[in-house]
Parts: C-alpha cells; structure tokens; sequence
C-alpha cells in the first residue's frame, strides 16, 4: 500500500493560492495524454468516510463500465468509525487499478484534491461513496466533452432508496415541491447550466482554477463549477447521464444534510456575489413564514395560522401525488417538510466565519 501512495509525492510541484490543488509541471503531473485511439483514458476520484454500506458498490459500478480506454480509481479515504478503511483496502488488494490514498482532514474537498494528485490521466470522472453510476456514464460522458466543447458534463441525480425512509426521501428529491427546479435533480433538456452533480471534468480547466477550494466544506461542487464558469469553461448537463444515489436513512442524518446544504450555500453567496436566486431564497422565507404564522396565530389569532395551515395543505396534497405506495404517502410530508426547514434554518443561522475555519 505504501508503494501506491508514494504516487502522491510530486516532485517539483507547488500549490496555487487557498485551494490545495498541486500544479503539476511534468507529463505524468498535468495528465497522461500519450494514451492512443478514440478512447483517452480516464481517472475516477471518490473521497470515502464512513461508507461501508455503499463504497464496494459505488467502486464496483465504476469496474462494470462498458467504457473501452484505460481506468484508474482513487479512493480518498478520511478517518471512519466503521469498516470504510478496511473494504477500501480490499478493493485496492483485488484490482490494480484502485488507488487508496489518505484523507486526515475527512473533509470532501481535502480529499477530492489529494485524489486529484494521485492521479495520471486528462479525464477526471467524480463519483461517491454514496452513489453508483450507470454502465454507460463514463462512455457517454466523455463522449459528452468532446461534442460540446465543455469543461464539465453531468446528469441526473437519480436518487433511489432501499427502505422505506430512504425510498421516500429519493421522491422527494426528484420532485420540484422537495428540491425545487435544478435539473441535475428533476431532469430537463441539455444544455449549459450552472452546476451538476459530481461531475466528469477536463484536468487542465481543474488546474487552471486550483481544483477544489478547500475552505468549502460542503457546497464544493457549486463553488467549483462557478469558477470553472467564471474562468469561461462550459459547465454542461446531459439528461442522459444517470447516477444512482443512495439517500440518507434517518431523519436525523437528514436533517444533518439539509442543515449543512443551507449553511454553505449562503457562504457561497457570500463568497460570490450574485449568485444567489429565489430558488435559494425560498426556503429561509418558507420557514419564517411558518414560525411567525405558528406564532402569531398562537398568542394574537387564529386567524394568523392561515399561512401555515396552507403550507401544510400542500405539502400533504404534494405528497400524496408524489408517493407510490400508501407508506410513502404518509412518510412524504414529514421528509419534506425536515428538507425544507433544515435547509432555510442553515441558510439564515450560517456565520461569516464558517469560510475562516
């Protein structure tokens, strides 16, 4: 294992500005482009931390695509409470093309960029621990890069439960009343965008801008893709792309999530200005109106319930449309409305400190 991660240690590079990606100035370093034929060949990069349950899954959906170039995996792993170390490890024992490499911090963006360091080739396609990309993705993807030109493809968040609760949450998040109007979430024509999921990248437009900002814990990806964007690169969304994504399992993890999401995305906006919307705003306001109605109606009068007596309304009626199964039905509203609260609580609570940790 040693003798795999010495291939992080690069000889002459250095590090551009705050996000800890290394330039790299030799071949090996800027990426392998000396790979014949139609199909250039390609490293996948995932960051893994307490993801028993899904790594072998995600790594081996990698493994079964039908893409024709050469392919390495990276896998970054972060300090786990569970057997993440141990199946990554294994994976890396069984095939030779798995890298494991180290990620102290746990952090996502720490570990991308170490991945990124660890790798050999032009194409970096993104995966994660939680999700599992279709046989097809990578072929079509790069495919995707070449026909238009773009700096970054990706498609759908298909996200897709094995329980009950996880079922639920799934339709939430390919629904509009859940996660509003993103199309990497319900789907939509090709085209530019502003931002997909995971990603399939071109390595020079990653090192043009320093790869992955690492003071954002969360909401990397977005940051990311508006720089790339702001740097002239095309960010690009094929509806035929689909990855599987296993969603969290407890209401407490997603609560968590959500909670996070919020927080970083206001630090986004902070950090780029102008780039906030109503979609982001929404929310926030959602969850103020709710309290003051709750509140008012409560001390002053009834009346004053009337906003959130209709907010219930329809996330009833929503779900009840969006659910297959009469379990799903009944589980939705409570899924959406911790969705929805969690991200504006973290939205309006988020601290201008959060980018100086």
């Amino acid at each position: 294992m040693k003798k795999r991660i010495a291939r992080g240690d690069f000889t002459g590079a250095r590090v551009i500005g705050r996000y800890g990606l290394n330039a790299m100035t030799s071949q090996f370093q800027s990426g392998d482009t000396s790979h014949g034929g139609l199909t250039p060949p390609v490293s996948v990069i995932l960051t893994a931390k307490n993801e028993e349950l899904h790594l072998r899954s995600s790594v081996n959906s990698a493994l079964a695509s039908d893409y024709q170039g050469e392919l390495e995996i990276v896998i970054a792993v972060g300090p786990s409470q569970d057997r993440t170390r141990e199946i990554a490890d294994e994976l890396a024992r069984s095939d030779s093309r798995i890298v494991v490499v180290e990620n102290p911090t746990g952090n996502t963006p720490h570990g991308l960029n170490a991945a990124l360091r660890n790798t050999r080739h032009d194409i970096i396609v993104r995966i994660d621990g939680h999700s599992e990309i279709q046989k097809d993705y990578i072929r079509k993807a790069v495919e995707t890069l070449d026909a238009t030109g773009a700096v970054n493809v990706g498609g759908l968040m298909a996200a897709e439960g094995k329980t009950l609760f996880q079922t639920a949450v799934a339709r939430a998040m390919s629904s509009p009343i859940g996660v509003g109007s993103a199309r990497f979430h319900i789907g939509g024509s090709a085209g530019p965008t502003d931002t997909v999921y995971l990603g399939v990248f071109r390595r020079s437009a990653l090192e043009a801008i320093g790869g992955y900002d690492e003071s954002f814990i969360r909401a990397q990806d977005w940051e990311m893709n508006h720089r790339l964007r702001m740097n002239g690169g095309v960010i690009w969304f094929n509806p035929e792309l689909k990855v599987i994504y296993r969603p969290r399992n407890t209401i407490k993890t997603l609560a968590r999530q959500y909670f996070e999401y919020g927080r970083w995305r206001r630090a986004v906006s902070r950090r780029h200005k102008g780039t906030i919307n109503f979609r982001y705003l929404a929310p926030p306001l959602n969850l103020l109106i709710n309290l003051a109605s709750v509140l008012l109606g409560t001390l002053l009068n009834p009346l004053f319930l009337i906003p959130s007596t209709s907010y219930l309304l329809v996330i009833t009626l929503a779900s009840m449309r969006v659910g297959k199964k009469v379990k799903e039905k009944l589980l939705l509203p409570i899924v959406l409305i911790v969705m929805h609260f969690s991200w504006g609580f973290g939205f309006i609570s988020s601290p201008k400190s959060l980018l100086r940790r």
